[in-house]
């Protein structure tokens, strides 16, 4: 499971460089620890966390667009 752990962080930091090149950041993304705690039994968790409106509304902008293509 540790690679596991280390393959979830590392999607973790990709997915926040993906988010920052586009303006955005996400103050509390990371690996949710309390599924981490578990993760022998399934998976841990991707904390998105909280955001400002602001970004929140960047996020909903970049998604509509890429859905567009």
């Amino acid at each position: 499971m540790v690679e596991e752990n280390e393959d979830t962080q590392a999607h973790v930091e990709v997915l926040g460089a993906a988010l920052a090149a586009h303006g955005i950041t996400l103050p509390s993304l990371g690996v949710d620890v309390v599924t981490l705690a578990g993760a022998a039994v399934r998976p841990p968790l991707v904390a998105l966390g909280n955001c400002t409106v602001g970004n929140a509304r960047r996020l909903t902008e970049v998604l509509k667009k890429a859905a567009d293509g």
